[in-house]
């Protein structure tokens, strides 16, 4: 069988980073992420928005590169939970595990929209290009090459 949910979308809020009580990391955040058609009358697109949960050290790189507005691609799967709320309500949540998060949009194309990211050391991603992060390694999955590498082999 297979459960397997690619999303891209902008953070509704600001990435919540937790930390359990064996200090193992966990952030949560909304994706809005618009359907690829519009309504029944071809009317305006609809958006839905999608809660998302990260472990590990991709919730520590969703945390420090991420911030509302952000344009991202999140690879996982989807997770059905049952619960009961305080009045003793059963109640269902669907959420997607993020294995993957990676950015969706340049620095180039932030800033030119005119958002910004959380600073770092350069303004924007770790020194060597962008980075998202396998949860499964905690490997960088993918960088960019710098314009210093020199031509491109194609």
């Amino acid at each position: 069988m297979l459960n397997h949910i690619v999303l891209m979308g902008r953070l509704t809020r600001d990435p919540e980073l937790r930390y359990t009580q064996s200090q193992l990391p966990v952030v949560s955040f909304t994706l809005a992420v618009d359907r690829d058609f519009g309504g029944r009358d071809g009317g305006d697109r609809q958006t839905d928005f999608i809660d998302v949960v990260a472990w590990r050290s991709t919730a520590e790189f969703v945390s420090k590169y991420f911030t509302k507005g952000s344009m991202a691609v999140v690879s996982g799967r989807l997770q059905i939970r049952d619960w009961t709320d305080k009045e003793g309500n059963k109640r269902r949540n669907a959420e997607v595990v993020a294995d993957n998060v990676y950015f969706g949009e340049t620095k180039r194309s932030r800033e030119e929209s005119g958002g910004n990211y959380r600073s770092d050391s350069d303004g924007y991603a770790p020194r060597g290009g962008y980075q998202s992060f396998d949860s499964a390694s905690g490997a960088p999955a993918f960088s960019d090459l710098s314009s210093a590498d020199g031509e491109l082999p194609f």
